[in-house]
């Protein structure tokens, strides 16, 4: 996944607005303009670094001139103690993106460093890592590139992005069949068509009825087997796509991807992932 550089200016000018509003009153009376600082990015415990470009832009907002000085690759994993990045400017505007700079790039890193160990679990099988909408409001695709970051996958960007029939559009349409047929007949013909099943009779609903993609919600992994079974087994078995989510842990995870699905979605990469902790430490001007 590209950062989409427009829309990355655009928040993180949003960003800025809310924490500095009139002005950093406590920067302005205590720091003279002229007076120049070094700021270095460390890592304070082993992670997976993301969010390099969003700092850098951080500060670039403040000043076009600004420039992050990078000892680290974006993906790296890294030691505690290691120095990932400085930059040198006004003090000033050093203090001022601070705290927007290490808010993004902690969670960010924090995002990839979940989604790597998710990964790591699942060496060895077919399956792949993806994200949710499970996301931050604002934060979208800051989260969602932290995932690719870590080695995982993007799901749905937004709504617009696919058809996921899940359990509510099903009850509200009348049944699968009937959710299934208006969407090959509204949607784009350019657009899959995904459905959330509970049961092994929704789940041959969806084979017969033309889904592309199945989702196989909540299901343990011995279920997840055997639907997978039942679904290599049909005459379209072979162009379905299969997708596990929900209840999915560290601890279980390698056990879905040896049941055979294609994709294992993990809300908990975004919307649980702890930050991770770095230090911006300023000194002055060299």
């Amino acid at each position: 996944m590209q950062i989409d550089k427009n829309l990355l200016f655009d928040s993180i000018t949003s960003f800025l607005s809310e924490d500095l509003g009139r002005g950093d009153i406590t920067t302005q009376s205590t720091v003279l303009e002229a007076t120049r600082g070094r700021g270095k990015f460390l890592a304070k415990q082993e992670m997976v670094v993301a969010g390099l470009e969003v700092a850098e832009a951080v500060f670039t907002c403040l000043d076009a001139e600004l420039q992050l000085e990078t000892f680290v690759y974006e993906g790296e994993r890294v030691k505690a103690n290691t120095e990932i990045a400085r930059l040198d400017g006004p003090a000033t505007t050093l203090l001022m993106g601070e705290r927007l700079a290490l808010n993004l790039m902690q969670r960010m890193s924090g995002i990839a460093t979940l989604t790597s160990k998710y990964v790591a679990a699942t060496e060895g099988t077919s399956a792949k890592i993806v994200d949710t909408r499970k996301t931050m409001p604002g934060l979208r695709m800051i989260d969602k590139y932290a995932v690719s970051i870590g080695g995982g996958y993007n799901h749905r960007f937004g709504l617009d992005d696919g058809v996921l029939i899940k359990d509510n559009h099903i009850l509200l349409a009348g049944g699968i069949e009937t959710a299934i047929k208006r969407a090959r007949e509204r949607a784009g013909h350019l657009h899959k068509i995904e459905v959330e099943v509970a049961t092994f009779e929704q789940l041959n609903e969806a084979i017969n009825f033309g889904a592309d993609i199945i989702m196989l919600d909540n299901m343990k992994p011995a279920q997840v087997k055997e639907a997978v079974e039942i679904v290599r087994k049909s005459e379209r078995g072979k162009y379905i796509l299969l997708e596990a989510s929900g209840g999915i842990t560290l601890e279980n995870v390698a056990e879905y991807a040896k049941a055979g699905v294609d994709l294992i979605s993990i809300g908990a990469i975004t919307h649980s992932a702890p930050a991770v902790d770095i230090s911006f430490k300023i000194g002055l001007g060299y």
